[in-house]
């Protein structure tokens, strides 16, 4: 069975710095894992996302403050946040599908094939 299992979360001060996990029960070879957030009544948005090769891509608008990656070979992938704003308050959910990262995964939320419930990020000023 796929399992995909967000962690971590909180609430954090302007500035602050957060850890999320992902962990994933995944049979196959190839993956693409990503985070991706949602704020109620907008569409959710590509944060960064990891391939089974070890490649990571991120959003323009988080670069050089996240950074993505796997713990050891293991189906765990961290999501290390720091100097957090309140703009990016959400619910973050982590998706995987059985292929290797494309683009097209960071920027649609359809090409994820399996969700997590998510887990909710709040920075306060």
């Amino acid at each position: 069975q796929f399992q995909v299992m967000e962690s971590g979360g909180g609430s954090v001060q302007t500035g602050g710095s957060l850890n999320l996990s992902c962990t994933f029960v995944y049979p196959y070879m190839n993956w693409c894992v990503g985070w991706f957030r949602q704020v109620q009544g907008e569409e959710r948005e590509g944060v960064a996302t990891f391939s089974s090769i070890g490649t990571a891509s991120y959003a323009d608008s988080v670069k050089g403050r996240f950074t993505i990656s796997q713990v050891n070979g293991a189906k765990t992938l961290h999501l290390q946040m720091s100097d957090l704003k309140p703009e990016v308050s959400a619910m973050y959910y982590c998706g995987a599908d059985p292929e290797r990262c494309l683009q097209e995964h960071l920027t649609d939320a359809n090409f994820m094939d399996n969700w997590g419930k998510g887990t909710l990020v709040t920075v306060f000023s």
